[in-house]
């Protein structure tokens, strides 16, 4: 048997904080112990063994009046954000993803808590502090950022406290659900649009972003050119070369590509400066999708749309349902993502030539 002894006499009552210490476990694992969670379940048997010997040794007695407390749901359902969402709400790509959670927690009559603060000096939003999640006044959380830590992430997994996550992420180990975008079928119906305008020849300007739903798009876009047998020799699909190289403007300008899609509207806004510079007119020349929702922009581009409203409110319906039954099952769930047709993808020249 592991011999846990306590470090020091203490003037006060132990705390739940002091048996976590101890036992070299997060709070939520001892509060899961005490209180005989049905998800206690996935905490080893070891480690809830260290939990309890740091209670014997502590001398912690549990306050019946938080006990009681803590056995009833406090209807309150967590946000936190891995990095700052309102620079400017309107025009921010998350707020219609939170315009959904807002709107789903009031019609089931959950309120929101929003978790924001950073709690470090590096300015990183942090779900654990001092070996606490900060997460815990909340039944359960929706959390979203391009950026999540993912160890967090895991740790929050295992420790099993409910939560479901906007946008694909793979962390090994930690299986969590999440709500997420079809990025892969709306890539793969744009270049099927493509296709259906008799462009053979198309060019793919890569984003120097990574991440999960940037692979999404990238192996859903690789899928249908290798189905419908569509000739891409482009740098951004064929070596992963960043941004706009001048061999795909080259391609372009001479005709022997006669579409681009496009994975940012930035890129995009900069694929168009630089072939009207050369006497290049989009759609008429060339067609051009871009892989993101561009529904601010001033150029009515042909894009794909997140519903993100919806997803918002998927993310919630999960959410409470893995709160009202903890050993439910906990899966993702893919949203489809609508392919526009815009104002940029016109007949490929040859086709209107002909």
């Amino acid at each position: 048997m592991t011999d846990i002894t306590p470090r020091e006499p203490r003037a006060r009552a132990a705390r739940q904080s002091d048996v976590a210490r101890l036992a070299g476990v997060s709070q939520s694992a001892v509060s899961r112990v005490i209180s005989g969670d049905p998800s206690v379940s996935r905490i080893p048997e070891e480690t809830r063994k260290r939990i309890q010997e740091a209670i014997a040794a502590l001398g912690y007695v549990p306050n019946p009046v938080a006990r009681n407390l803590r056995g009833k749901r406090t209807q309150l359902l967590g946000v936190h954000t891995f990095e700052p969402l309102f620079p400017n709400p309107r025009e921010s790509f998350y707020f219609e993803f939170l315009l959904g959670i807002e709107q789903r927690a009031e019609q089931t009559g959950h309120d929101l808590v929003l978790f924001s603060s950073t709690g470090d000096g590096a300015g990183a939003r942090r779900i654990y502090r001092e070996e606490t999640n900060r997460l815990t006044i909340a039944d359960g959380s929706v959390l979203l950022g391009m950026s999540p830590d993912r160890d967090e992430l895991a740790r929050l997994w295992r420790d099993g406290y409910p939560f479901i996550h906007i946008g694909r992420r793979e962390v090994a180990g930690a299986p969590f659900p999440c709500v997420v975008p079809d990025y892969w079928g709306a890539a793969a119906e744009i270049v099927r649009r493509l296709y259906d305008n008799g462009h053979r020849s198309i060019v793919y300007v890569r984003s120097p972003i990574e991440g999960e739903p940037y692979d999404d798009r990238r192996s859903g876009y690789r899928e249908a050119v290798e189905r419908l047998r569509l000739r891409d020799d482009s740098p951004g699909f064929t070596s992963g070369e960043r941004d706009l190289p001048d061999s795909v403007l080259e391609d372009l300008v001479s005709g022997r590509a006669t579409a681009a899609v496009v994975e940012s509207e930035g890129l995009a806004v900069l694929l168009h400066a630089e072939l009207t510079r050369r006497g290049v007119s989009i759609p008429r020349d060339v067609s051009v999708a871009v892989l993101e929702d561009t529904s601010g922009a001033g150029v009515p581009w042909s894009d794909l749309r997140i519903p993100r409203k919806e997803i918002g409110t998927i993310a919630v319906d999960r959410l409470i349902a893995m709160v009202e039954d903890p050993a439910g099952p906990r899966e993702s769930v893919l949203v489809a993502c609508d392919a526009v047709h815009g104002e940029t993808i016109a007949a490929a020249r040859n086709e209107r030539d002909a």
